[in-house]
């Protein structure tokens, strides 16, 4: 959520810093704005709506010229979309600018402190509360980071604040708490940004803030304490992607993009797995000991949302080649159910921006009852893998589309990986069987190319049904969570009611919704694998076509017995059965893409979601 974007150097401050607004589009927000230090004041700009609007404003009226600048995309929390309450915020003086992602959850109580001081809070954001302590503080000192810090002390909740004041016209200051903050650092010139992509294509080196860090900023360099003044330690990296795979590629949405990459994203995400003189399997930062995990007796796998699916696939996967218990659960609900968790319990947090803010907390709770967390992330420097006893990336890349595709298929594919590594170490999975699977996986790449080659039909289906209020979506097995990941992309892209089901459960209450018409995609099971499955979803396919439903049915290649009941048939590569989703996911993917633009929606940036949720 949110975009945060400062930046002191010799550019244009306000070039900077909106295109780098720009790159952080995808996050979602509903208002936007700069605020530069110029002429030794602060010169600010902001407006409810897209950024098209700020950019109009700047065009009629410009801002003076600045080498120092931030700039924000707001999501509303407190306070509705609005000129007034959109970022940054000043205070009575105009002598600091502040922006900020998160919630602060004393801001009332603050506020009132500052009213009965003689204060004037102008907006209904939280935000504006900071500008006025932190300009409290400064005048008490002089020194903006060390006034940065002093308002951190009294904040609860969830935060990143970038700030900016008059007197110190060459410094940015930023600070961080739950909430994601990056610092880039390039010749004579330095970045900070809740994500790489707002200063990827001025230097791909950055820097990892910690937990309750303040950081400030000059062309020179670049210092970090925590919040009580002491030196904080820092991690920098390499980012592995430059500016060009952030762009469409001459495709018209990030999405069709992304949809696009998923072949190689999933090659890239198995690239190195296998190694070694005996051909074990290898993850990417595994630090936890064999020993440790030989003596888990319980997996639990949280996560939100799209990842959600993903955990769901994962348990199959677990389950089967471990015989470990594993539970799914949705991060949001976890710590505040009282779950049962302690040292032999393996958690796994699958969240690809690393910055999720349910899982986040669903993870610590869990390291505070001792469990081990092993994260699966797509984001390098992230807060959620650097919380974690272990991270497998996912090498997906950047996913700019708010609707998550590629990113689900990586994160398939480091289910899978996952579930290999612990019966490798368990003992569980020969190395012969491992490196079969790995080989399959491997295979899949293509596989899913050659849905891709053969999506026109869909893409012509979904046209014909943008009219429609109603998709329904079956599945048995690992095809019941592709059937709610099929019906949660229509329902971000499209604004459609659309469900999954078990379709076991047809007869136990959802049969009652089919009528004449209506359109029901069947995920059907492979009838290699589990061909008692797969006649029970013959079986659901005739039951709803027979009360007139509209069959769009999902089958592997060669599977002749669904033919005559399916009204549509949408053939994909013979797979392995635990495997399969990683095929069956895509024609789902570009059915919701395709609808969605036939009923002239933003496939990118749908309506009221963020691509990263970082606050509860």
């Amino acid at each position: 959520m949110c975009g945060i974007v400062g930046y002191v150097g010799g550019q244009s401050a306000q070039d900077v810093v909106v295109a780098g607004l720009k790159r952080l589009e995808y996050r979602g927000y509903d208002s936007a704005g700069v605020a530069l230090l110029s002429d030794g004041g602060i010169a600010a700009a902001k407006r409810a709506g897209k950024l098209v609007n700020l950019e109009k404003e700047l065009m009629e009226r410009p801002l003076p010229a600045g080498h120092v600048g931030i700039g924000h995309t707001r999501w509303a929390t407190h306070g509705g979309p609005t000129d007034v309450n959109a970022h940054p915020h000043l205070d009575n003086a105009g002598r600091v600018a502040v922006v900020h992602n998160g919630i602060i959850e004393n801001f009332a109580a603050l506020r009132g402190e500052l009213a009965e001081r003689g204060h004037d809070l102008v907006s209904e954001t939280d935000t504006e509360v900071v500008a006025h302590l932190l300009a409290e503080a400064y005048s008490g000192g002089g020194d903006l980071a060390e006034a940065m810090r002093q308002v951190c002390r009294r904040l609860e909740g969830a935060f990143t604040l970038v700030a900016v004041h008059a007197d110190e016209p060459e410094t940015v200051v930023g600070a961080r708490r739950n909430s994601p903050l990056v610092v880039g650092v390039g010749e004579g010139e330095t970045f900070l940004a809740s994500d790489v992509a707002a200063f990827i294509a001025h230097t791909r080196s950055a820097i990892e803030l910690g937990q309750d860090q303040v950081v400030e900023l000059t062309r020179d360099g670049v210092s970090v304490t925590d919040f009580a003044g002491r030196p904080a330690a820092t991690r920098a990296y390499h980012v592995d992607w430059d500016a060009s795979a952030a762009e469409k590629g001459g495709y018209p949405s990030f999405m069709l993009k992304e949809i696009a990459d998923q072949p190689k994203a999933v090659a890239d995400t198995l690239l190195g797995r296998i190694g070694g003189e005996e051909g074990e399997l290898r993850l990417d930062e595994v630090r936890i000991a064999p020993s440790v995990l030989r003596e888990v007796d319980k997996v639990v796998v949280i996560a939100c949302g799209t990842a959600f699916h993903a955990g769901m696939i994962a348990k199959y996967a677990i389950e089967h080649w471990t015989r470990l218990p594993c539970e799914t659960e949705l991060a949001s609900e976890f710590r505040y159910r009282d779950p049962i968790l302690d040292q032999r319990t393996l958690v796994i947090a699958i969240s690809q921006s690393g910055e999720t803010m349910d899982t986040l907390m669903a993870l610590r709770h869990a390291r505070e009852q001792g469990a081990k967390v092993l994260a699966i992330c797509n984001t390098n420097g992230s807060t959620i893998p650097r919380e974690s006893d272990a991270v497998l990336y996912t090498h997906a890349g950047p996913e700019v589309a708010v609707a998550s595709t590629k990113a689900f298929l990586t994160q398939l594919v480091a289910c899978y990986l996952v579930a290999l590594y612990l019966g490798q170490v368990r003992g569980t999975k020969w190395a012969d069987e491992i490196r079969t699977v790995v080989r399959q996986l491997s295979e899949v790449a293509g596989s899913v190319q050659r849905v891709l080659e053969t999506m026109e039909p869909v893409r012509e289906l979904a046209r014909s049904l943008a009219d429609q209020d109603t998709v329904l979506f079956l599945g048995r097995h690992v095809g019941y969570p592709v059937a709610l990941e099929g019906a949660l992309k229509l329902k971000e892209l499209a604004y459609m009611h659309a469900e999954g089901f078990a379709a076991g459960e047809l007869k136990h209450g959802p049969i009652a919704l089919i009528e004449d018409g209506l359109p029901v995609v069947v995920v059907v099971p492979s009838p290699q694998g589990r061909s008692v499955l797969h006649d029970k979803m013959v079986s659901n396919i005739q039951e709803i076509r027979a009360r007139g439903a509209r069959t769009i049915v999902i089958a592997e290649e060669g599977d002749e017995t669904v033919v005559p009941y399916a009204d549509h048939l949408i053939l994909i590569p013979a797979t392995p059965t635990l495997l399969q989703p990683l095929v069956a996911t895509v024609p789902l993917q570009v059915f919701a893409c395709e609808l969605a633009t036939a009923r002239g929606n933003e496939v990118d940036q749908p309506r009221n979601l963020a691509k990263s949720v970082t606050v509860e």
